[in-house]
């Protein structure tokens, strides 16, 4: 049996000092870059995502001069600018797999990205035959939670790693992670 890891958009514009920067975002960059020193070697695949969305463009709506900050957001990971690089404080040296999602329409799952060769996430679990992937990323309420439940849907066995991810808000963190247990997902801590 064969696991992976899904790295979710742990991008400059999602950690402190972004245009939607996460309170806990480059910290939470940081551990995931311990935790790969540890444990690269448990997974057949590192998967990384991106928001890499269209520059001069609303991107189908996604951006907003007055956001509502749950479907309509302001100006975001803008492709080639600094916002959509991953954090200083992640290191993706051990990520064999860079998924960039968006690209001129809302996207906050990782299955909607693709690599630069076209490849998806459901295509590189069929690949590599893996039924179990542990989630960690940014943000909690909003892209993590959207990939995990992708995956359960798509049949997975998930694990969330709690101390590895970061969200927007609180409350609504805290409801996503109860439907992703609801949904089937295992709610635990690295143990790095």
């Amino acid at each position: 049996m064969t696991r992976a890891l899904f790295i979710v958009d742990v991008q400059n514009d999602f950690t402190e000092g972004g245009a939607l920067g996460v309170e806990g975002g480059d910290a939470v960059a940081e551990r995931i870059s311990r935790f790969l020193v540890v444990r690269a070697g448990d997974y057949e695949i590192v998967v990384a995502s991106r928001d890499w969305h269209d520059p001069d463009s609303d991107n189908g709506g996604h951006f907003s001069a007055a956001p509502d900050f749950t479907g309509t957001w302001p100006p975001h990971c803008i492709a080639g600018t600094g916002g959509a690089e991953y954090d200083g404080g992640f290191d993706a040296s051990a990520v064999t797999h860079h998924l960039k999602k968006g690209q001129g329409r809302p996207a906050y799952s990782l299955f909607e990205g693709r690599t630069d060769d076209g490849r998806t996430a459901s295509a590189l679990l069929e690949e590599h035959g893996i039924l179990d992937i542990d989630v960690v990323g940014i943000a909690t309420d909003f892209c993590v939670r959207a990939s995990a439940l992708d995956a359960i849907a798509a049949g997975r066995r998930i694990r969330v790693f709690t101390d590895l991810i970061a969200g927007v808000h609180p409350e609504s963190s805290d409801a996503a992670l109860a439907e992703l247990a609801h949904a089937g997902a295992e709610l635990l801590e690295s143990r790095r």
